[in-house]
């Protein structure tokens, strides 16, 4: 069975009000609830760049210590972050999961190998 959630941590973390990093997340695939919703919400008629916020708060279930993101929230992430945010996002929405098959050159033994997204650690 696919996986629906994938971690991830972000090159630089969300500062939060009260200081804290929060570098390590949750995030769900996306629904065409979702897809829905960022379309009808009229801050993405306003300025469609926006719908990338309003996507990224509904399917990130966790980020740190923090389990309710708002599009608000994320403004404040690094341009960093948010470029790898959106690149995670495409990956595991497009491709289905964040790990690519490869094979022991030695003894041929398959397994499955993370697919590190640029500005990981």
């Amino acid at each position: 069975m696919d996986a629906i959630e994938f971690e991830f941590t972000l090159p630089r973390g969300l500062v939060g009000t009260d200081g804290a990093v929060h570098r390590q997340g949750i995030m769900r695939l996306a629904t065409a609830k979702d897809e829905i919703a960022v379309q009808r919400d009229r801050r993405t008629q306003e300025s469609t760049a926006y719908g990338l916020l309003i996507m990224l708060s509904r399917v990130i279930k966790q980020l740190g210590s923090l389990s309710t993101l708002t599009p608000e929230n994320l403004e404040n992430l690094f341009s960093r972050d948010l470029a790898y945010l959106r690149e995670f996002f495409n990956r595991i929405n497009q491709q289905g999961n964040a790990h690519i098959p490869a094979q022991c050159p030695t003894c041929s033994t398959a397994f499955q190998v993370e697919l590190e997204l640029a500005g990981e650690p």
